[in-house]
């Protein structure tokens, strides 16, 4: 691999529980319902075993972020996260200042699950909100109601949980533009460190794609998304990826590193992995059915070595989502390849007004960011 070294590289970890209480119209997550009781020890089990199986790929490298997601990690009992991360911690380098992030629904949590993830050594919530309209969150087949949100938040506040991220969608099945407003100020009430703000998207495999809901058309949704960024802004929160809003010296350490295209292991039933090697940067994926890869003595089902094209289309996937953009230095480091290799895409994408370049930082322009698919097709020579 030219470029950096792979110990250069960011190293994190993702670790996927892939159970729900029930599985939401809209996901397409490799989650699944519980349909039985949670299989906590086997599972954690399995995790480290696949842990084990990783590990060599970290040698020498510190590991800077965990994230829990799922399906819905709060399922899970503190002492089954207690002995998941004390098992990870026996396995990889982790950073002193470590940013340990768990997903939990309003509707599958309480008090003790919150105090024990704390206890854990759990440092940042992400709550997975989606809207504060019961209508609205029955329509997305959401298991918890406005009241359990708000009640959730200030018991994580209880639990001494400084770093909380809300998830908030809009663009939901009839949702009005006040409504939209309204669930983000009720978010911006409550002082969350971080906001995920995103449009519901509909997505192939999921119910929604098989029967559409009336959702906001393109003009509504514009609209919202203007003021709705105005409120996010007055209030003190700074865009700095398409969804995420964070207070000063809030970013979220593991979604930058995706986003700036850094390596991470990945452990759990259909996690996704990214790491930079001698050979160059290799993804591979787990088994997706939970029943299986806990049965499964190694759990890797597909390893592919990126080709040129592809590391550089997944670089600018992630990196031109960034507000402040990526500098072509960065792009060298993190592929292996020199700026040439994007010099025609990027020529094109200025000449279409999609993107910029200052003092090689690229950027997207405005009309970019508004069409960043098109921006993106650009850079897609597979």
């Amino acid at each position: 691999m030219t470029g950096s070294e792979p110990g250069d590289v960011p190293l994190s970890l993702y670790v996927h529980i892939p159970w729900c209480v029930r599985k939401c119209p809209y996901c397409d997550f490799n989650s699944h319902a519980l349909k039985e009781t949670l299989p906590e020890k086997d599972y954690v089990r399995a995790l480290l075993e696949d842990l084990d199986e990783q590990k060599a790929l970290a040698a020498g490298r510190e590991t800077g972020s965990i994230f829990i997601g799922g399906g819905t990690p709060s399922l899970f009992s503190g002492e089954a996260i207690d002995e998941l991360l004390t098992g990870i911690r026996g396995e990889l380098d982790l950073a002193p200042d470590i940013e340990i992030s768990l997903e939990a629904n309003p509707g599958a949590v309480d008090a003790n699950h919150f105090a024990a993830y704390r206890a854990a050594g759990v440092n940042r919530l992400s709550i997975g909100v989606q809207s504060f309209n019961a209508e609205h969150l029955q329509a997305l087949g959401r298991i918890h109601d406005p009241a359990q949100a708000l009640r959730v938040f200030s018991i994580a506040r209880a639990a001494g949980f400084e770093n909380i991220n809300l998830d908030l969608m809009f663009g939901l099945p009839k949702q009005k533009l006040q409504q939209a407003l309204a669930d983000l100020r009720q978010a911006v009430d409550l002082a969350p460190e971080h906001i995920s703000w995103y449009q519901l998207t509909i997505e192939p495999n999921t119910l929604f794609h098989h029967q559409p809901p009336p959702t906001p058309d393109d003009e509504h949704l514009w609209e919202i998304q203007q003021k709705g960024q105005g409120i996010l802004q007055e209030m003190g929160y700074a865009q700095y990826e398409i969804s995420a809003y964070a207070q000063k010296e809030k970013k979220c350490h593991h979604n930058l590193n995706y986003w700036k295209f850094g390596d991470y292991l990945a452990i759990g039933a259909g996690a996704h992995a990214k790491v930079s090697t001698e050979k160059g940067v290799i993804r591979y994926s787990r088994e997706r059915h939970p029943d299986v890869y806990m049965r499964a003595s190694g759990k890797t089902v597909n390893e592919q070595l990126l080709a040129a094209a592809d590391l550089k289309l997944e670089f600018m996937m992630n990196a031109l989502r960034l507000s402040a953009g990526v500098t072509t230095t960065l792009f060298e480091q993190r592929t292996g390849l020199t700026a040439d290799a994007i010099a025609e895409e990027v020529a094109k994408a200025q000449e279409l007004g999609l993107l910029e370049m200052n003092r090689r930082r690229l950027r997207p322009t405005i009309r970019g960011r508004l069409f960043l698919n098109d921006l993106l097709v650009l850079f897609d020579k597979r």
